[in-house]
Formats: C-alpha cells, sequence, structure tokens
C-alpha cells in the first residue's frame, strides 16, 4: 500500500474528490444506490486516515463527512430546482447517516491508533535510557 503523505487540506480534498467519483460511480453503476456509495465510503474514509500527516492526524475525521455529504450529490434523487437538490441531499444524509457514523468512526479509530504508535515511539528511547 503506498504511503503518501498528505497535508491536512490535501487529505479533504482526496477524500472529497474521491467521495465525487464514487457518487458518479454508483449512480452510473448501480442506480443511484446509497448501499454501493457507503460501501465505497468506508475505504476512502480509512485511506485518508492512514495517507494523512502525522501532523494533521485530527484532520482526517473531521474531512470524512465532509467528503460524503460532498459525493452525495449525484445520488441524492433530488429532481427539479434547488429547493429539491438541497432537500434530496438532506434526505440521503439523514437516512443513510449510519454509513456517515461508521465511516467516521473507522477514520477516527485508525487516527487514535496511529497517533498511540506515535507516542509509544517517542517514549522509547526515553525509557531505554
Amino acid at each position: 500500500m503506498p504511503r503518501p503523505r498528505l497535508t491536512g487540506l490535501g487529505g479533504g480534498l482526496f477524500a472529497c474528490v474521491a467521495m465525487t467519483l464514487a457518487g458518479g460511480i454508483s449512480w452510473l453503476l448501480f442506480g443511484g444506490s446509497l448501499l454501493a456509495y457507503g460501501l465505497l465510503f468506508l475505504p476512502v474514509a480509512a485511506a485518508t486516515a492512514l495517507w494523512v500527516r502525522p501532523a494533521d492526524l485530527i484532520t482526517a475525521p473531521i474531512s470524512a463527512p465532509i467528503a460524503f455529504a460532498a459525493g452525495v450529490w449525484p445520488i441524492s434523487g433530488g429532481s427539479g430546482g434547488f429547493g429539491a437538490e438541497v432537500m434530496g441531499i438532506v434526505s440521503a444524509l439523514s437516512l443513510h447517516a449510519g454509513w456517515l457514523y461508521g465511516g467516521t468512526l473507522v477514520s477516527a479509530l485508525i487516527v487514535v491508533v496511529r497517533k498511540a504508535v506515535l507516542i509509544s515511539r517517542r517514549r522509547l528511547p526515553r525509557r531505554a535510557a
């Protein structure tokens, strides 16, 4: 697995672009299935948490829900004017909050583990001395 070091902004942009592509893929291949979109969200949230720099770890769980909301537009089911599109997005977000919470939890758990490993590596030389 590649180990790019994304900044906080880069991680957020990666997640938003990836989820917008996932929304388009779900719309084209699966007829706008939010199940497929949710399943695609989990690895994107995990990859964002794994690829962000150690100094910017806190940004990964913050950018995950933003990316979910950014990519849900193609499959939200809104039709008509601006108000109908917004209501479709709000409805999709509220009805499929489980995927949103699940992906954010995956991202947060990966960040917590990475931070614990970083702290233990920092303390290890102190114990040896």
